[in-house]
């Protein structure tokens, strides 16, 4: 449907709203009443009525604002994490070892050989910086799917409310899209060599448990927590910080200053 067309259509039907809106207060008049009504008429023409409004904002101004505003945002977060020691020197996001592996640490911490679960551990962070740019191309998909509707609950959402609708409709294809560079980039950094280099001599210890860890599936989870994590601080800084608005769109739909 032409765009101009869907303005119109929308810019009447607030409109007739409003109008019904200020015809009941006049109708049946109740000070408080009416002018709760007449508020409501009020604020649809301010908030969605066009030129006449409060910001003077159009509704595709609202929505291509808030989609450069994410697109800026989670370019940022790729970036930011997708580099040398984007994860592995930050304390916020920096993967740990799996949990399963708490029983090897103990064991090996005991006999001398706790470096090679500090290696086992550089190498899974850096596996995450290898497949974060992945993200790039599916932020990218879901900022072009996102509907009128979408927008608008964004927003005038929560301060996160962009992350939220991003990990419901991006985390199974994010986590597909990722589990094959980080496979193959444990492979790569040498994390698969060092797992094995750690279970060869957590198992020449006598009467230890079978222990077994999921790398791929353990870095993949915790690289998508720390990619949300960037992005809901970036999505907060655009919303609240005037100097985060880097273009004039932003600046238009979020407010100067």
């Amino acid at each position: 449907m032409n765009t101009n067309f869907l303005k119109l259509i929308t810019h009447r039907f607030i409109m007739m709203a409003s109008m019904f809106f200020i015809t009941i207060f006049l109708i049946f008049g109740g000070a408080e009443a009416g002018s709760n009504l007449l508020d409501k008429g009020t604020d649809l023409l301010k908030t969605y009525g066009g030129s006449s409004g409060q910001t003077g904002i159009s509704l595709e101004e609202i929505g291509a604002g808030l989609k450069d505003a994410l697109r800026v945002a989670s370019e940022n977060v790729v970036a930011q994490l997708g580099r040398v020691d984007g994860f592995n020197t930050d304390s916020a996001v920096h993967i740990p070892l799996p949990k399963q592996l708490d029983t090897v640490k103990s064991v090996l911490d005991k006999v001398g050989m706790s470096s090679l679960l500090k290696d086992l551990e550089l190498k899974l962070n850096r596996a995450a910086e290898v497949a974060t740019p992945k993200a790039k191309k599916l932020f990218s998909q879901a900022i072009t799917e996102m509907s009128f509707e979408d927008a608008k609950k964004i927003y005038e959402g929560p301060e996160d409310a962009a992350t939220q609708y991003f990990r419901s409709k991006m985390s199974p294809a994010l986590a597909k899209e990722m589990e094959p560079v980080v496979n193959k980039s444990l492979s790569e950094v040498g994390a698969v060599q060092a797992y094995d280099n750690v279970m060869k001599e957590y198992k020449s210890v006598p009467f230890v448990p079978d222990v077994k860890a999921d790398l791929t599936n353990h870095v993949v989870d915790k690289g998508m927590d720390g990619i949300f994590y960037y992005m809901a601080k970036e999505e907060a800084a655009i919303r609240t910080n005037p100097a985060a608005r880097t273009t004039d769109l932003l600046k238009r739909v979020f407010g100067a200053n």
